[in-house]
């Protein structure tokens, strides 16, 4: 039994790596199992076909952002918290980079997947706003519901649209980086920076700073 975890677990995580650096739809199931230096019934074993994987790697992702996308109990927000969010954000978009540039693709080939994150970006939705109502409440920044509403939704569609907009705006051939996908963060920094309150005006400069990637170094 252990021998078979750690081969279902070698699958993924090389499935994981070789959808990010090649992409989704340029890897067959035979390409990993060579990769692997397994049968494909081996690993048909395991997984059934390639949306299998995916749907595991899916549930992966999901769980990562579960992990860091809510609101503490207990305590109010700081501007600390603004940047934990952020960097874990970026962390989870890098990790799991191709499920961002494919996106499109892999909701129109499987349509369980589909209905799955229809329910995961709800949640997210759901949760970011509670999030932001925090930041409210600490004092961080000044928002209307309605704002808060607005703002939810525009961070939600740079955050899951920038990897491709990024892979459409340069060379076939330009790899991306985490350092690329940094400037998508700091963008949705960029939106709040209207509604940030003048007591965490400084403290929100520094973190811009701290994130901020040249348009230069995005479009070269």
């Amino acid at each position: 039994m252990a021998v078979a975890l750690k081969t279902r677990e070698r699958i993924v995580l090389e499935s994981l790596a070789l959808f990010n650096a090649q992409g989704e739809r340029a890897i067959t199931t035979n390409h990993i199992a060579a990769h692997l230096g397994i049968s494909p019934g081996n690993l048909y074993y395991h997984f059934r076909n390639k949306q299998a994987i995916i749907a595991e790697l899916f549930a992966h992702y999901e769980r990562q952002v579960a992990q860091f996308l809510q609101r503490p109990a207990g305590r109010a927000l700081t501007v600390a918290d603004k940047t934990y969010y952020l960097e874990a954000l970026l962390a989870a978009m890098w990790h799991y980079r191709f499920l961002h540039r494919d996106l499109e693709h892999l909701l129109d080939s499987d349509s369980e997947l589909a209905a799955r994150y229809r329910l995961f970006a709800g949640h997210c939705l759901q949760q970011a706003q509670a999030i932001y109502q925090g930041f409210v409440e600490a004092g961080i920044l000044v928002m209307q519901p309605e704002e808060i509403e607005a703002l939810t939704l525009n961070s939600w569609i740079i955050l899951t649209s920038w990897v491709r907009f990024l892979c459409s705006m340069r060379p076939d051939d330009a790899p991306l980086s985490e350092e690329l996908l940094r400037r998508g963060i700091y963008q949705v920094l960029a939106l709040e920076s209207g509604y940030v309150s003048p007591a965490a005006r400084d403290e929100v400069r520094t973190l811009q700073a701290r994130l901020h990637v040249p348009l230069s170094a995005v479009l070269p």
